[in-house]
């Protein structure tokens, strides 16, 4: 953060200091919420959570260096008191940005945010220092928090904005106002809070509609290959980019493929030129999510064969997200346990169906341990019925269904298609998973371990590349 003397800091938020011997000390950043991340001349954000309130860990945060505590009631220590710390939080982001000016590029979309979001990160970092979201904190909390690590150095700041209803991202674009804005896809992740497709094509699209003009610098990035993305256009006054396979996208990818291990390849067009890539992340899903990180690099000057270079070269920032690790005893792990929704549940499924090749050349076999769906309301069975087909068709070897109803319904939908009988196999949680496969797996076996955030099939991932009580890889 820029340094910003507790007065200033005060004025932006509309707080009150308390127990401040000297307003003009200086809050040099970071800001944080975690009083164990707390360095010399932080800003401790107290928020209330679940199980604890940050009001309890005031003192604590001082005596580590806090220059003062974003607070909502006096602590006995140095504090600006506001009416609502969240709120506080999005007028000092606001403020930031403003008296940097530095270039905001919004991203968001129903699957594939924080995938894209890091390979964007990796590619403008080649262009200067580049802040980014880390993880997947890309909420009213989350995103003001990453703008505040921005500087006086900072060149870029990459934003991954999330929503879960009408008006969530218009509120984080008014916080953080982007210049860029990307839009990969409209899927059905959250249907069910949101009632349908349409609606939340219409939240996406406040992103496309926060943008400046073309005039202006504004640049709104869609998806050509998605037409409730590509519609969006008519809603900005931005410049409009499309990217995709769609022979008028202006970034797009020809003669997709996929190499042996499963890591797609493909031939990067764009208006100044061409130049072939091959990722080394996993699966044809991420195609889409590379092409949108070109068509941000190439508007701010990267020049195709670095961009090229760069998504050759990106890896995966972010956890749980497709992590391939090979065991010592040749099992691969494919841990993509950080969240699921049916495009994503596809896209993995189909990325284990290529490792499957390479798996069964060398006597092994692909598994997929599954679990819920969360948030798609009325289409919640027939969604994951139809994951479980889908498992079928794709030629998996092995089908793991884990936790209660939803589970019931992937392994069914597997069965059901016809072809399977013991393939299939449903059990209660994610132990339960684990001593099954301690007991099946064998050398050249790929497993896929994907379900919602709240199953907690990581444990599963964790489990099976654990070593003597510590995780390999």
């Amino acid at each position: 953060m820029i340094d910003l003397s507790l007065a200033e800091i005060a004025a932006i938020v509309g707080g009150q200091q308390h127990d401040i011997p000297d307003p003009g000390r200086t809050a040099s950043g970071p800001v944080v919420i975690d009083s164990r991340e707390v360095r010399p001349g932080s800003l401790f954000a107290a928020l209330p959570g679940e199980h604890v309130d940050g009001h309890d860990f005031a003192e604590r945060a001082v005596a580590a260096g806090a220059a003062a505590v974003l607070a909502a009631r006096p602590v006995g220590v140095p504090a600006i008191v506001v009416d609502d710390v969240v709120s506080a939080l999005g007028a000092l982001a606001r403020a930031v940005v403003d008296r940097l000016g530095t270039p905001v590029i919004g991203l968001t979309g129903s699957a594939g945010k924080t995938s894209t979001k890091d390979l964007v990160a990796q590619l403008l970092e080649r262009l200067g220092p580049t802040v980014w979201t880390p993880g997947s904190l890309n909420n009213e909390i989350g995103l003001p928090l990453t703008a505040l690590r921005a500087d006086e150095g900072t060149r870029h700041l990459v934003l991954e904005m999330g929503a879960r209803g009408i008006g969530h991202i218009r509120y984080l674009a008014e916080l953080t106002p982007p210049r860029i804005g990307v839009v990969l896809n409209v899927g059905t992740a959250h249907v069910g809070e949101f009632g349908g497709r349409e609606q939340i094509a219409v939240a996406k699209g406040e992103l496309v509609e926060a943008l400046p003009p073309a005039e202006d610098g504004g640049v709104a990035v869609l998806n050509a290959d998605d037409p409730l993305v590509r519609a969006m256009s008519s809603r900005t006054k931005a410049r409009t980019v499309l990217f995709g396979e769609a022979a008028d996208a202006h970034v797009r990818a020809e003669n997709v493929r996929l190499t042996a291990a499963g890591q797609p390849s493909f031939a990067l067009h764009t208006p100044t030129g061409c130049a072939e890539v091959t990722m080394r992340l996993y699966g044809e899903h991420h195609v889409s999510n590379a092409l949108a990180a070109a068509a941000v690099a190439h508007e701010l000057g990267m020049p195709v064969h670095e961009i090229a270079s760069a998504l050759s070269a990106a890896g995966q920032l972010s956890r749980w997200r497709m992590e391939v690790t090979e065991r010592a005893d040749g099992v691969t792990i494919v841990n993509d346990a950080y969240n699921a929704n049916p495009e994503s549940m596809r896209a993995a499924l189909r990325a284990l169906a290529a490792m499957g090749e390479a798996a069964r050349a060398r006597g092994g076999r692909t598994w997929a341990v599954l679990g819920r769906m969360a948030e798609l309301g009325g289409e919640s069975l027939a969604e994951h019925d139809a994951v479980g087909r889908l498992a079928v068709r794709l030629n998996v070897g092995k089908l793991v269904a884990v936790g209660g109803r939803e589970a019931a319904w992937l392994q069914m939908g597997a069965y059901n298609e016809g072809s399977w009988g013991e393939e299939s196999v449903h059990v209660s949680d994610a132990q339960a998973a684990v001593d099954l496969l301690r007991s099946e797996l064998r050398p050249g076996d790929v497993v896929l371990v994907k379900a919602s955030r709240s199953v907690g099939l990581e444990r599963v991932a964790e489990q099976l590349l654990a070593v003597d009580g510590e995780v390999a890889g």
